[in-house]
């Protein structure tokens, strides 16, 4: 699986340390590796509104993923394994148990907002306004100095729309709708000053030109759009990943 570097301290030390990181959404499960970048884009095992319904039919796509992935032989792995911005500690735990099944690993959890700005936004620029239209799920999240400061989650995405033609209100109705509660519990300012810079808008919705634009018109704001924005988080992660496995005791992605 994926380039190898040297892990400082710990378990691998003076070991080849293999890296891989994993974005599983609730539509598509993509795999990232060092020297190779986004090398599986390919449809999840059941996964139900970010939740895996079946962890042995993932883990057994897992498995293919990383016996196919580029790179050479390791002795242990470093798994950055992305998440729902509000999966609670239960899901949370219940991802890693699943990825523990690859064998002898590492896993690093990261909230799919702050991979997402890890690939797309400069580091140090403000607070951030993150918008995820997923599959099935809706995410906005507030990012100030690399931290979630608050975030919202709506069970709606693209698959609940009748057809891939049906109108995008709905979606872009429920995004907008987030954005404005979190402007009404912020007290800094953090999110007047987000929407000035511009809204960072992710996940399969970002590519459709009726969802976003309908949404900047919603919230009277110029949409961000990463490069190939479904596949942000994973790509985002996997800057985390690669800066981990050059400085492991400090470069670890926080909360």
């Amino acid at each position: 699986m994926g380039s190898f570097g040297a892990a400082a301290g710990g378990r691998g030390a003076g070991r080849p340390v293999r890296g891989i990181a994993l974005d599983i959404g609730s539509s598509r499960t993509r795999a990232w590796a060092p020297g190779a970048g986004v090398f599986a884009d390919v449809p999840s095992g059941p996964v139900r509104r970010g939740r895996v319904m079946d962890p042995d039919s993932q883990l057994r796509l897992l498995r293919r993923l990383a016996a196919s992935a580029p790179g050479g032989d390791g002795h242990d792995t470093v798994v950055m394994l992305t998440h729902p911005v509000l999966a609670g500690p239960e899901e949370r735990a219940a991802a890693r148990r699943m990825v523990d099944g690859l064998g002898p690993v590492r896993v690093i959890a990261v909230d799919s907002a702050r991979a997402a700005a890890a690939y797309a936004a400069p580091s140090g620029e403000g607070p951030l306004l993150v918008v995820d239209l997923g599959a099935q799920l809706t995410e906005v999240t507030l990012v100030v100095d690399g931290l979630v400061e608050d975030a919202r989650q709506a069970e709606a995405g693209l698959d609940d729309l009748p057809d891939p033609g049906s109108a995008p209100d709905a979606i872009a109705t429920t995004a907008a709708d987030m954005v404005g509660e979190l402007w009404r519990d912020d007290h800094t300012g953090a999110v007047r000053g987000a929407l000035r810079r511009g809204v960072l808008v992710t996940g399969g919705g970002a590519l459709r030109l009726d969802v976003t634009g309908r949404l900047a018109h919603l919230l009277r704001a110029r949409l961000r759009l990463a490069n190939d924005p479904s596949t942000s988080a994973v790509r985002g992660a996997g800057l985390m990943l690669a800066s981990a496995l050059r400085h492991p005791t400090g470069a670890l992605p926080r909360g």
